[in-house]
């Protein structure tokens, strides 16, 4: 690729700065706008006096550059002022107010069950006062909440916050009550009655591969079940079902090859390719991949138009140098960074990797497998941010399942459209049954191989470490460079990759050697929540499954742990019940707090349609464990005051076969703490106490001292945003040495002949 195709690469890369700036900065918006035009006009008129001298081309690009990174940083201080006096309502602190809004963004659930989406709010309610605004928002609903279609007017019954630097919203609100007023009109009303008739058409046919047919056709996965939808994603699939460029390149190839094939002008064919893509959009919602690819093909076909056609990077720069213009809050968004990430590795890297790998494998299969590779070294990095996994059969899976994608998006969507002759719709979405379940088969499968997920560093270290050993390995695979620079890339990549598959090997079977085997109790190290295993004579107990299953299921295979005999879910806040799907299915009993909703029934159901014995936990309940015995100290029946949540607590008593006498608090508040302390049930003092709520500030002194622990565990979460453990909190038990899971790892105690022991990951020594 010549450099003539990067020229306008610096473009891009300015605007976006300047949009990412003013966006997490809306303060500087105003004065970087109008530095920016100042240095724009300066570095025109430079450039119009020294046209007949050299250079002439770097001048036009910094001049572009300038006025881009202007134009950008103009749209968000124009949207200040609006923005501003949305934020400025007095919205916060918990009142209740009443959103009145159109639907703008397609409503997901999220893990939780939450159902959350975006729009633009027309007014505000807070008390007596209604303010007319024009302020975006996100829209938190509660589960089981209707999603919305776009377009759909509703009235949100909640409260709010303002939302963080860089968003677009300006308002986040959590909707106790949400309420469609009235249905998306027009065109908006055709697409969501095309998709929804869609997913009507796949309902008879058998699973997994039904649910992912309008996924592959219109990025509609409301049907896509909990475990294809994280097979998906473990197998670097999820893509598949997230329109972008693929599907935009479809529709206008399709709609531009008909034209043709009618004897179309040119300009005609490409007429009937941008209306096509613009009535796809609008089918499948505006998402910042959408919008990418779709302004990349519309400026594809501008060069096509013109007789003139782009090198792809230049097209890739300059649509995103417009959509950032226009909409400068795209600059944080990480779907619309990994969209260009790897449209941009497709263009810069496919065919230097199919060539080096040509020289060792068939022609045919290096062009197959440039593709996936490119895309996952370009996209794997960003991805660290969100789950720090590597996974390791991606570019086998999409090697495999690639080929299928194009004929069941084809198949689907002419499906979609054929709503007029529902005989047809029905035999084309069981043809487009076919590629859709080879892909869930092949997510399927890749997902339950073992070593799927390549343990990773977390955060943006391990982001720029994953940079640096996909560029070694994108130079080793593609020969470039010179040859120190692709020794050194060599050593480098083998340094990492050892690392690597070490700390992973540590964190399954051979991590059981790196953990002190007499251990009786142990807090994993699962992040910001509880996850507590209490063993005696070969049965074991966990205490709460923390908020990520993935991060429990690595912990529970380290330790070597296969089944749970007693699970005892202490109240239902995701940091505590979120990991419970990684223990379905291989628990003996349960306990658990008072639950809240109908998300805590259905988790509850979902344990015991595994084969679990499900038990509500109160005061006075006891039993074994080995050896050891337990007992529940809290909550108290039919408590009145406390009903469910953190005040609700599961509280438990475990001593004896082993175990040291131990008291797990849950996340008691102060007042539960101290009508706990009132009821007479506690027999202190006690050799482990469990602080309650990841030594959060709301603690009773008067519990602690009356418990007077030998030692503390705080199973807590590493740069947490609540502050957690708070110096308050640990003032209280400078007493007892304490093990905290955010700086020490996984934490281990057992009964010695003296007392206890109490063994950090991160530290070699042992306090006893």
């Amino acid at each position: 690729m010549t450099a003539r195709a990067y020229r306008l690469l610096p473009v891009a890369a300015a605007t976006w700065v300047a949009a990412a700036v003013c966006t997490l900065v809306p303060g500087v918006a105003r004065s970087a706008a109008l530095a920016a035009w100042v240095c724009a006009v300066a570095a025109l008129c430079l450039a119009a006096a020294l046209r007949a001298r050299p250079g002439a081309v770097a001048r036009t690009i910094v001049v572009l550059a300038l006025a881009c990174a202007a134009a950008a940083a103009s749209s968000v201080a124009f949207a200040q002022p609006t923005r501003s006096a949305a934020a400025e309502l007095g919205v916060g602190g918990g009142r209740a107010i009443e959103v009145a809004a159109v639907v703008t963004g397609k409503a997901e659930e999220w893990s939780t069950g939450i159902v959350a989406f975006d729009a633009v709010a027309s007014t505000i309610t807070v008390g007596d006062d209604i303010h007319s605004v024009i302020a975006e928002v996100q829209v938190r609903a509660q589960p089981g909440s209707a999603r919305p279609p776009i377009g759909a007017e509703v009235v949100v019954h909640g409260t709010a916050r303002a939302a963080d630097a860089g968003e677009r919203a300006v308002l986040v609100v959590s909707a106790r009550r949400l309420e469609v007023i009235r249905g998306p009109d027009g065109i908006l009303a055709g697409a969501a009655a095309l998709r929804d008739g869609l997913v009507a058409a796949t309902s008879g046919l058998p699973e997994p591969g039904a649910g992912l047919i309008p996924g592959l056709a219109v990025g509609d996965t409301s049907a896509v079940g909990d475990e294809l939808d994280a097979a998906m994603t473990q197998a670097s699939l999820s893509h598949l079902t997230a329109v972008s460029g693929a599907n935009c390149a479809i529709v206008v190839g399709l709609a531009f090859a008909a034209a043709a094939g009618l004897g179309a002008r040119r300009s005609v064919r490409v007429a009937a390719s941008v209306i096509a893509l613009a009535g796809f959009v609008l089918l499948v919602t505006p998402e910042p991949s959408v919008v990418r690819a779709a302004a990349m093909a519309g400026a594809a076909m501008l060069g096509v138009l013109l007789g003139r056609a782009a090198a792809g990077t230049s097209v890739l720069a300059l649509a995103v140098s417009l959509l950032l213009v226009a909409d400068p809050w795209l600059s944080t968004s990480l779907g619309f960074a990994l969209s260009v990430a790897a449209t941009g590795a497709l263009l810069v890297w496919a065919r230097p990797l199919a060539a080096g790998m040509a020289r060792w494998m068939p022609r045919a299969l290096a062009l197959a497998l440039s593709v996936p590779l490119a895309a996952q070294l370009a996209c794997g990095p960003p991805l660290v941010l969100i789950a720090p996994t590597v996974p390791v059969y991606g570019v086998v899976a999409n090697l495999l399942a690639g080929p299928a994608a194009p004929a069941g998006t084809i198949i689907g969507l002419t499906a979609c459209l054929a709503a007029p002759l529902p005989w047809l719709r029905s035999g084309l979405t069981a043809i487009a049954w076919l590629p859709s379940s080879w892909i869930a088969g092949t997510a399927t499968t890749f997902a339950a191989l073992p070593g799927a997920q390549l343990p990773w560093r977390e955060g943006a270290a391990g982001m720029i470490l994953l940079a640096a050993v996909g560029a070694a390995a994108g130079l080793l695979i593609a020969g470039r460079g010179r040859k120190g620079l692709r020794i050194a890339s060599g050593g480098v990549l083998a340094l990492v990759v050892g690392v690597v598959t070490g700390t992973a090997a540590l964190s399954g079977v051979a991590g059981r050697l790196t953990l002190p085997g007499e251990w009786a109790i142990l807090a994993c190290d699962v992040g910001q929540g509880d996850a507590v295993l209490v063993r005696s004579a070969g049965r074991v107990a966990l205490i709460d499954t923390g908020p990520d299953p993935r991060a429990l299921d690595a912990c529970l295979e380290r330790v070597g742990i296969e089944r749970i005999d007693l699970l005892v879910l202490t109240h239902f806040d995701l940091d505590h019940v979120g990991g419970v799907s990684a223990v379905t299915g291989r628990v003996g009993t349960v306990l658990h707090g008072p639950p809240a909703s109908a998300v805590d029934g259905s988790v509850i159901a979902s344990l015991q349609e595994e084969g679990a014995e499900i038990s509500a936990a109160t005061a006075g309940m006891q039993g074994d464990l080995g050896d050891a015995a337990w007992r529940i100290v809290w909550p108290v029946r039919e408590s009145r005051a406390f009903p469910s949540g953190n005040e609700a607590s599961v509280v438990m008593e475990v001593e004896g076969g082993g175990v040291p006498s131990a008291l797990f608090l849950g996340d008691l508040d102060a007042s539960a703490q101290r009508a706990l302390a009132a009821s007479g049930a506690l027999r202190p003092p006690y050799a482990v106490v469990k602080v309650a709520h990841h030594g959060s500030a709301d603690q009773d002194a008067s519990l602690y001292a009356l418990l007077a622990p030998s030692v503390a565990l705080i199973p807590v979460g590493a740069d947490n945003d609540y502050g957690h453990p708070r110096e308050e909190t640990l003032a209280l038990l400078t007493a007892s040495p304490v093990g905290r899971t955010d700086t020490d790892g996984v934490v281990a105690v057992w009964e010695t002949t003296g007392g206890v022991a109490l063994w950090r990951e991160r530290d070699v020594g042992t306090d006893r």
